[in-house]
């Protein structure tokens, strides 16, 4: 009897260390595991020596261990979603929600990663109190000048030294080339520009600036900007960098538009950010939306082609997509700064719903079990060649 208890006692020890070994093994395998670094190449560390590789996180993302995990192993710079924008860090006069702000420059500073603020000044996610007084009419061009003084002052002084790039003004130019007549310009005038970074430069002296936009390979508004910079530049404004926003597709940009427009912010003396890069695979509702977080169109099945997976023949034209504009960069890489991704992974990213509500996309380089899709390696390959 006594044979038959240490016999069986011995078998379920044995048991327990082989289950224990079992779950072990089970857990490595998790992409969130500390072995995920051993088998999944980090992109930030093969393109050292090229340009920062970062990511856009969001407060959501920040809560979920595993997406921690990849963007501390594969991206060396981040940059705030939706935390700082207006309406999110300052939500009403005299109120400033810092908490979210503060978590993600907590989280760069912890991985050691180059901190992107964005963004002081866009005429989206504004709220409505901004251009109006106490009654609800329009204030005048110095109150706004004030306001604007007071908001860009407190953000950037809370993050002196911390944050090294700030998207100083976002989208001030139209499709066309000309001056987008937001409230911002209607109020304080077309130097509103000017007035932005002046007040950013003198909050923080060491910041990279940006002016970042959307559709710049485009040659009018490519035209746009470029006399934007240049009129600043003649009144002694610096500006240190052009944030390309990089929200492409399958079949825009041509990449002899987008090389000119490196080429041509390049002479300006600025260096160049692709900032929000994504790649749209879905069909569009109309002919190149550009980025315009207003427009919004009908759900349509044939918008949505594939809710259930992307099929094996886009998956790849997606990845020679990817591997084409990083080629391009990798020949440029003097005259290019930063490479972010607009997003972690599939499911998190703003194509699921805009132009269009309730999509499925798949525009980075991560799917949405986080794991690294053919994009991801035709990057990697490029460098690795």
């Amino acid at each position: 009897m006594r044979f038959k208890l240490s016999t069986l006692l011995i078998g379920f020890v044995s048991y327990c260390i082989l289950g224990s070994i079992v779950l072990f093994i089970l857990s490595c395998m998790n992409l969130g595991s500390t072995s995920y670094r051993d088998t999944i190449p980090s992109i930030q560390e093969s393109y050292q020596g090229y340009y920062l590789i970062g990511t856009a996180i969001s407060t959501r993302s920040l809560g979920n261990e595993t997406a921690c995990k990849i963007a501390g192993h594969q991206f060396n710079s981040i940059t705030p979603e939706n935390s700082m924008k207006w309406e999110k860090i300052h939500p009403s006069p005299g109120e400033y929600n810092f908490g979210p702000s503060d978590r993600f420059v907590e989280f760069g500073e912890k991985n050691r990663m180059h901190l992107v603020g964005h963004v002081l000044i866009w005429h989206q996610q504004t709220p409505e109190w901004v251009f109006l007084d106490e009654s609800g009419n329009q204030v005048t061009r110095e109150e706004l000048l004030r306001r604007m003084e007071e908001h860009i002052t407190t953000v950037v002084s809370r993050y002196k030294g911390r944050i090294h790039s700030w998207d100083v003004v976002n989208e001030a130019i139209d499709d066309d080339g000309s001056f987008r007549q937001n409230n911002w310009a209607k109020i304080i005038g077309e130097d509103y520009v000017q007035k932005a970074f002046e007040f950013a430069r003198e909050a923080d002296s060491n910041a990279i600036l940006i002016y970042n936009d959307y559709s710049l390979p485009t040659p009018e508004k490519r035209d746009g900007v470029l006399k934007l910079i240049k009129g600043l530049q003649e009144k002694g404004i610096r500006v240190d960098a052009i944030g390309m926003q990089g929200h492409y597709h399958l079949d825009y940009p041509d990449l002899d538009d987008l090389e000119a427009s490196i080429v041509a912010f390049a002479e300006l003396g600025c260096k160049v950010h692709f900032t929000e890069m994504d790649i749209n695979v879905l069909p569009l509702p109309v002919e190149n939306t550009g980025a315009d977080i207003a427009l919004n169109f009908a759900y349509d099945e044939y918008l949505n082609p594939w809710p259930d997976g992307l099929p094996d023949s886009v998956e790849t034209a997606l990845a020679e997509r990817y591997a084409a504009f990083f080629k391009l960069f990798n020949k440029h890489k003097d005259k290019i700064d930063r490479v972010t991704l607009w997003g972690i992974q599939d499911g998190s990213s703003w194509l699921n719903y805009w132009p269009v509500q309730g999509r499925s996309n798949y525009p980075l380089l991560f799917d949405r079990d986080y794991k690294p899709k053919k994009a991801f390696y035709s990057v990697l390959e490029l460098v690795k060649r």
